[in-house]
C-alpha cells in the first residue's frame, strides 16, 4: 500500500479526495505508521504525522515497558483477564437476581391484586344489598356510586401504604374526563391516567380477567416516573355500571435490593482482581527475579567478568537451572581462559620467532645477495637457483615483516600517528611505485578526482600501504585492462577507491577477501611474491583509524575496493562519498550477468549498451553520493545524502591518468 509508483490498491478506481473515507483512513494508516506518504500525499497527511506523533508520545514509555518487562505483562493480562471473568460473572449474577425479583414480584401482585378485586366485589354486592333492603323499607334507593367508589379506593389502599397505590379509572378508555361520577381516583399523590397506560386500558375494557404490564408511575408534584407493575381488572359498582380497577406496585423494594446486590459483587469483584494481581506479582516474581538474575551476570560475563555467578537457594526447577548456568559459566570461563592462554602463547610464538629470524635471514640475505651477483659465472641451472633463491628471500623477509605487524594488531600494540595529509601525495607515491608491474601487466593507471584537496587527520604509512596493496591486487587481477583509482571528500569523511576490471568476486567473497591467507582462486599464481595477509593488515590499519575497507565485484565484471576515513582523528564515520557499487557495474547499466541488456534477456526495459574496459573520463565524472547501504561490521548508520544535492568537497570533474604505454 505505497504511492511509490507499484501495483494500484484495490478500491483505486473509486473517487479518493480528501474527504472521501478511502483516502482518510488510508491516510491515517500512513501517519499512524510513520510512513512516507507518497503520490496519494494532501495537506490532511503533515497535520495527522504530527497529531499521530504527538498522541504516542507519552505511550512511548508506557509501551517499552510493556515490551521489555515480562512481569508486568502478566500481571496486566491477569488483571484483564480476571476483570473479564467478574463482569462477565456479575451481568450473569444480576440477570439472574433481576428475574427472580420479577417473578416474585409478579406472582405476589397479582396474588394482593386479587385479594382486592374480590373485596371490591364483595362491597359492591354487599351495598346493593342495603340499598334493595332500604327500598324496600321505604327508605332512599341507589346509593351514589362515585362516593361509593372513592370510599373503596380509600378502604382498599388503606391496607397498603408504601406497598402499593390503587387507582379506579371509567370504564370506557377513550373517557379522559376527571370530574364526574366517573372520574378518577387514586390514592396518594399520583396521577392516573399517567400512570395507567392507554394500552392495558383497552385490554382491560375489551375482555374479562385481570391483566398486568410494567409501567411508570407518575406523582402530581414531579415529572419523573417511578418504575411499577400494574394490575388492573374491569369490574361494577354498586349501581351496576362498569369500571377499571388497578393496583399499581412500585419495585422500590426490589431496586433497593438489586442495588445492594451491585455493590456487594462490585466491591468483592475489586478485591478479587487486586488478590489476584498480587497473586500474579508474587508467583512470578518468583521466577522473573533468577531469570533477571542470569540475564545480568549474562551480559557480565560477555563483558569479561568471567568470576560471575548465580546464587542458588533451594532445590527446585530454578535452582537446578541455576547451577547447570553456574557449571556453563565455569566451563566458559576455564576454555576461555585456555584460549586466551593460547592465543598469548601463540602470539608470542610468532612475535618471538619472527625476531630470531631476522638475524639468519639477514645471514642468507647477505650471502644470496653474493651468489645472485656472481650467477654470470654459473651453469644456466646453478644460475637458476640463484635466482630463485634471491627472489623467495625477499618474500620471506616481507612475510616476517608481515607476521611482525599481525602480532602487534592481535597483542593490541599498533599505535596510530595522526597528522594531516593530503591523499592525492599518498596516491601519487603509490601509483609511480606500482607503474613497473603495470607496464608488465599492460594496464593503465588512472586517477580521478584529484583536482582539489583530499585532506585528512590520519598515519601517511599506513594508508600507503593499504592503498599499495589494493593498487597491486588490482593490477594483479585486472587482466591488463585499467584500474582507476578515485578520490572523493565529502562532509567528515574521505575516500579512495580502487577499480579494476579483471576477473572480479564471486557471491559471499567480498566478505572473506579480507581473511588472512585467503585467496579467490588458489591455482592462480603470485606474480608479484604475495604473502597472503596484506588485505588483512589493510582491514585492521583502516579500523585503527575508525575507518572502514570494504570490497565490491562481480563474476567477470571485476571488483572495487573503498577505503573510507574520518576527515579528523577520533570521529565516527556516518556515509562515504564515493559509493561502493560502481557506477559502470552491470546492474546499474541494466545488463545480466552474461553482459547482455535486460530486454534482450526477457527481464525487464533496454538498459544502456556495455562499457568498455576503459571507461572514458567523462562517464566517472558524477559526484558521488553517500552510500545509501549500511555497512556490515562498521557499527555505524549510514546516512543517505539527499539527491541532487551538490557538495564542493567531493570528487573533481577533470580525470587525472597517470599510466606509461
Amino acid at each position: 500500500m505505497s504511492g511509490n509508483g507499484a501495483a494500484p490498491e484495490r478500491g483505486a478506481g473509486r473517487p479518493v479526495d480528501a474527504t472521501g473515507g478511502i483516502s482518510f483512513f488510508r491516510r491515517l494508516w500512513r501517519a499512524a505508521r510513520l510512513l512516507p506518504d507518497g503520490a496519494a500525499a494532501g495537506p490532511v497527511h503533515p497535520v495527522l504525522r504530527l497529531y499521530v506523533r504527538w498522541v504516542r508520545q507519552p505511550l512511548l514509555p508506557a509501551m517499552r515497558l510493556w515490551r521489555r518487562n515480562i512481569q508486568v505483562r502478566v500481571v496486566a493480562t491477569t488483571l484483564l483477564m480476571s476483570l473479564g471473568v467478574v463482569l462477565l460473572l456479575g451481568v450473569v449474577v444480576i440477570g439472574q437476581m433481576r428475574n427472580g425479583l420479577l417473578d416474585a414480584k409478579r406472582h405476589a401482585s397479582m396474588s394482593q391484586a386479587e385479594g382486592g378485586f374480590k373485596a371490591a366485589r364483595d362491597a359492591a354486592d354487599a351495598a346493593a344489598d342495603r340499598s334493595q333492603d332500604a327500598a324496600q323499607a321505604g327508605g332512599r334507593g341507589l346509593p351514589d356510586s362515585g362516593a361509593w367508589l372513592t370510599q373503596l379506593v380509600q378502604q382498599l389502599a388503606s391496607g397498603g401504604q408504601g406497598v402499593y397505590h390503587v387507582v379506579a379509572l371509567s370504564a370506557d378508555a377513550t373517557d379522559t374526563t376527571s370530574v364526574g361520577t366517573r372520574g378518577p381516583r387514586a390514592s396518594g399523590d399520583i396521577d392516573p391516567e399517567q400512570s395507567v397506560p392507554a394500552e392495558l386500558r383497552r385490554k382491560v375494557d375489551s375482555a374479562n380477567g385481570a391483566f398486568e404490564t410494567p409501567v411508570s408511575i407518575k406523582r402530581n408534584s414531579s415529572d419523573e416516573g417511578a418504575p411499577a407493575l400494574a394490575v388492573g381488572k374491569r369490574l361494577y359498582d354498586v349501581n351496576g355500571k362498569p369500571y377499571q380497577l388497578y393496583y399499581l406496585f412500585p419495585f422500590t423494594q426490589e431496586e433497593k435490593s438489586l442495588t445492594l446486590v451491585k455493590t456487594t459483587l462490585a466491591t468483592a469483584g475489586v478485591f478479587v482482581v487486586v488478590l489476584l494481581g498480587a497473586i500474579a506479582w508474587l508467583v512470578v516474581r518468583q521466577i522473573v527475579t533468577p531469570v533477571r538474575m542470569a540475564a545480568g551476570i549474562s551480559e557480565r560475563l560477555a563483558a569479561g567478568v568471567l568470576q560471575e555467578r548465580m546464587k542458588v537457594t533451594g532445590e527446585d526447577d530454578i535452582a537446578r537451572l541455576g547451577e547447570a548456568f553456574n557449571k556453563m559459566a565455569q566451563n566458559l570461563q576455564v576454555k576461555i581462559q585456555q584460549l586466551e592462554e593460547l592465543s598469548r602463547m601463540q602470539r608470542r610464538f610468532v612475535s618471538d620467532v619472527s625476531h630470531e629470524l631476522r638475524t639468519p635471514l639477514t645471514t642468507v640475505r647477505m650471502a644470496a645477495e653474493v651468489i645472485h651477483e656472481a650467477r654470470e659465472d654459473f651453469d644456466p641451472i646453478t644460475a637458476r637457483s640463484a635466482e630463485l633463491l634471491y627472489g623467495q628471500v625477499d618474500r620471506f623477509e616481507s612475510l616476517l615483516s608481515d607476521l611482525l605487524e599481525i602480532s602487534r594488531f592481535d597483542a593490541g600494540a599498533a599505535a596510530l600517528e595522526a597528522e594531516p595529509v593530503d591523499l592525492r601525495d599518498v596516491v601519487n607515491r603509490v601509483v609511480d611505485a606500482a607503474l613497473p608491474l603495470a607496464d608488465r601487466k599492460g594496464s593503465r593507471l588512472l586517477v580521478r578526482g584529484a583536482e582539489q584537496p583530499v585532506i585528512a587527520e590520519a598515519d601517511a604509512r599506513r594508508v600507503e600501504r593499504v592503498l599499495r596493496n589494493l593498487v597491486v591486487n588490482a593490477v594483479e587481477h585486472g587482466d591488463g585492462r585499467d584500474v582507476v583509482v578515485r578520490l572523493a571528500v565529502a562532509g567528515g569523511a574521505v575516500a579512495v577507491a580502487v577499480r579494476d576490471y579483471g576477473v572480479g568476486l564471486k557471491p559471499g567473497e567480498a566478505t572473506r577477501v579480507f581473511n588472512r591467507f585467503w585467496r579467490a582462486d588458489p591455482a592462480r599464481a603470485r606474480t608479484t611474491g604475495g604473502t597472503g595477509l596484506g588485505l588483512s593488515i589493510a582491514v585492521e590499519d583502516a579500523r585503527l583509524h575508525g575507518g572502514w575497507l570494504q570490497a565490491w565485484g562481480e563474476p567477470g565484471g571485476g571488483s572495487q575496493f573503498r577505503l573510507t576515513l574520518p576527515r579528523t582523528a577520533g570521529d565516527s564515520l556516518r556515509g562515504s562519498p564515493i559509493p561502493l557499487e560502481p557506477e559502470d557495474s552491470r546492474r546499474n547499466r541494466g545488463l545480466n550477468e552474461s553482459g547482455v541488456p535486460l530486454a534482450a534477456s526477457g527481464r525487464g526495459v533496454p538498459g544502456p549498451a556495455p562499457l568498455p574496459a576503459a571507461v572514458p573520463a567523462q562517464t566517472r565524472n558524477a559526484r558521488p553520493a553517500a552510500d545509501p547501504t549500511a555497512l556490515p561490521g562498521s557499527g555505524a548508520r549510514v546516512v543517505t545524502r539527499p539527491a541532487g544535492a551538490r557538495n564542493d568537497n567531493a570528487a573533481g570533474s577533470g580525470p587525472q591518468d597517470r599510466s606509461r604505454t
